[in-house]
């Protein structure tokens, strides 16, 4: 009468999970039961994955030619000897089994092989006092050893019918008699005494002097087991008498004969069958009539006198929730002295750590694998996993590739070095562009100023001024309307200003052309030509930029990939053709300029901008060329920097290069500001 064994496997599986083996050795009987055993512990290992480096076969019963032939083999099998890496070994063997344990034992510790030191999980069919030859083992190498035994309690009196035990009891009874002479190393007949003069035994000696490796006092697992058998047979057994009575009763007969009753007819009963037994425990069977019980895990702790304890370090309880039936304390459990009471490892390579993933070994069993570093971009947080997972859009790995970091949200704010420097940089020029328009407008009636179109230079001032606003537009967090308005003012302030130089060098050039006596030329100068260049090249960007509008505006954008650790918040530019459109109508009107401009290099020096309007257009097409390729190849915030910077420098340039040299006359060469320096000197 014995438990389910099955109980007792899911518990050695859910035991090397508690301590993460997973890299094992199987001993096992070479019967059918270890057959058995290894049918139904091979899937539930797969299943949990853990593996076994090797399954080694030992006969149930050898004599000494069998062993000399079991440790040839076992010496060429030396995974069992020399595996370093298996640190746990499973036991499924009865006791007579165990004796080639023994053997192995013996020639493991006489080479020093590390089979000495390891962790041994005993199964509970290995009654290990039950050895006749336990005086010779050496012991020590089951030095915590973790052993599964079947739960039980010790009767009321038991204690003391073992002290009272005597081999005169039952003569007939040839057990006792020869337990005796081995548990005393003494003969009880004269005839057993050889020629090693061993002494009689009285019939007196006291079992509990009997060191615990030969026998222990207290109740087995087993010993509770028949224990409880005997009581099942007789309750069952009294359960059929009563219901054969009450037919008997029925039909007017009184006698009940025994020998009518038949072994299968226990089997009804054992179904239903619950009582206490005298210790108190509740005595049941499941639907397959196996015993309804748990087992207890005990700790081995041996001695130097070859004597031995077994702590108990935890429970298995079958009807505990799945996956919840064992319990351990570990603070109890010792380990092998090898270990220096440090958890053993063991399994076929070092743990993958966070930060890596494993990766099957060609060739190898599934518990084999290397560690590699996880890709970039992803990231893995627990050991031994599978494979690496990408981090959510809005985080990113750390360096170590362990875990997620939530990416920070960036811009060019006002709050930072470069949007105040910027900020600033804005302010300033506003404020120098304010000065030479109140400078222009005082001086108006000069004739610097009115040789150089009045309504131009203001229409230029002003544009000038709208450009270095504009730039208030790109700092700060995008929202949808300064989204919209940013390339849009950008892009037509600029095209006015443009234009509006363009127009001021057609009309210098016109001009002096229209002096050549018989030119057709004078038609032409005049306030409405350079109205009319204005109107053309600023209203033909106002079209570009409602084209761009009314198809696919701007409009705020989060930016997830292009920086690692940062969301990016930019002004998707909606359509990138349009917005290059926009630079490329800006790039024609720039070209065209500095074309005329520099052509026009050459008339009279005095009040002629051309030159100025040359060298400005030179300055303006160098900042933005170089702007292009470097817009494209930087990302968030210093892209917009870097547009920024080209608006102020290139605004800066056009207000330097044209209106600083007429401010220089105004204010400090006032004697070159006469309309005689308008007449070309021959």
């Amino acid at each position: 009468m014995v438990p389910n064994e099955m109980h007792q496997y899911t518990g050695v599986i859910q035991l090397l999970q508690h301590f993460g083996w997973n890299w094992i050795g199987i001993l096992a009987v070479d019967d059918d039961y270890g057959h058995m055993f290894l049918q139904k512990i091979e899937p539930l290992l797969f299943q949990n994955s853990i593996c076994y480096a090797f399954i080694c076969r030992t006969p149930r019963k050898a004599y000494i030619d069998e062993y000399i032939q079991l440790l040839t083999v076992q010496l060429r099998y030396d995974q069992f000897f020399v595996e370093d890496k298996v640190k746990v070994c499973l036991i499924y063997a009865l006791s007579p089994a165990m004796q080639n344990l023994r053997m192995i034992i013996l020639v493991a510790s006489v080479f020093s092989w590390p089979l000495l030191g390891k962790v041994w999980i005993i199964t509970s069919h290995w009654n290990f006092e039950s050895m006749s030859v336990q005086r010779l083992w050496d012991i020590q190498s089951f030095y915590g050893a973790l052993s599964f035994t079947v739960r039980s309690k010790e009767p009321p009196g038991f204690q003391e019918f073992l002290h009272t035990v005597r081999p005169s009891w039952a003569k007939e009874d040839s057990f006792i008699q020869n337990f005796w002479e081995q548990a005393f190393d003494c003969p009880l007949h004269m005839s057993s005494i050889n020629e090693d003069n061993k002494v009689l035994c009285t019939g007196d000696e006291k079992l509990e002097s009997v060191p615990s490796i030969l026998f222990e006092t207290s109740m087995s697992g087993h010993s509770y087991n028949i224990y409880n058998a005997v009581y099942v047979m007789v309750h069952s057994l009294d359960v059929l008498l009563k219901s054969r009575s009450r037919c008997r009763n029925a039909i007017g007969t009184e006698q009940v004969i025994f020998q009518d009753l038949q072994p299968w007819q226990f089997h009804f009963v054992l179904k239903s069958i619950v009582f206490n037994n005298s210790i108190g425990d509740t005595i049941t069977f499941d639907e397959n009539r196996q015993l309804i019980t748990g087992f207890d895990v005990a700790n081995w702790i041996t001695f130097p006198n070859n004597s031995f304890s077994r702590v108990k370090v935890g429970t298995l309880e079958p009807r505990a929730p799945p996956g919840r039936e064992l319990t351990l304390d570990d603070n109890q459990i010792v380990w092998h002295r090898s270990f220096n009471q440090v958890l053993p490892i063991s399994t076929c390579n070092d743990h993958c750590y966070p930060g890596s993933s494993r990766k099957k070994k060609e060739g190898e069993k599934f518990c084999c694998y290397d560690c590699v570093p996880c890709s970039e971009g992803q990231i893995s947080d627990e050991i031994d996993m599978d494979v690496c997972m990408k981090c959510p859009e809005n985080e990113y790995p750390n360096n170590n590739q362990n875990q997620c970091i939530p990416k920070v949200l960036t811009y060019l704010s006002y709050d930072e070095p470069l949007g105040i420097l910027f900020v600033t940089l804005a302010i300033v020029f506003t404020l120098i562009t304010v000065p030479v328009f109140g400078l222009f407008w005082t001086h108006r009636e000069t004739p610097i100023v009115k040789a150089n179109n009045w309504s131009l230079t203001c229409i230029l001032l002003l544009s000038l001024l709208l450009c270095f606003l504009c730039s208030f537009h790109f700092i700060g967090r995008p929202k949808k309307m300064t989204c919209l308005l940013r390339q849009m003012t950008f892009g037509i302030s600029f095209s006015v200003v443009l234009s509006s130089i363009l127009a001021k060098t057609m009309t210098v050039i016109l001009a002096f052309m229209a002096t050549k006596p018989g030119s057709g030329l004078r038609k032409w100068v005049g306030k409405g030509l350079a109205n009319s260049i204005v109107l053309s090249g600023s209203f033909i960007q106002v079209g570009i930029c409602t084209v761009w509008l009314s198809t696919s505006p701007p409009f705020p954008d989060t930016d997830l990939h292009s920086l690692k650790g940062e969301i990016i918040m930019e002004c998707n530019e909606g359509s990138v053709i349009m917005f290059y459109c926009v630079l490329g109508y800006m790039g024609f009107l720039a070209i065209v300029s500095f074309n005329i401009a520099f052509q026009a290099r050459k008339l009279p020096s005095n009040f002629n901008e051309a030159k100025f309007i040359t060298f400005s257009m030179l300055v303006f097409c160098s900042v933005w060329l170089s702007f292009v390729p470097t817009y494209l190849s930087t990302k968030g915030k210093y892209m917009v920097a870097v547009e920024i910077f080209s608006i102020l420098s290139s605004s800066a340039g056009l207000l330097g290069c044209i209106f600083f040299p007429k401010c220089y006359i105004i204010l400090l060469r006032p004697e070159m500001n006469r309309k005689k320096n308008l007449v070309r000197k021959e």
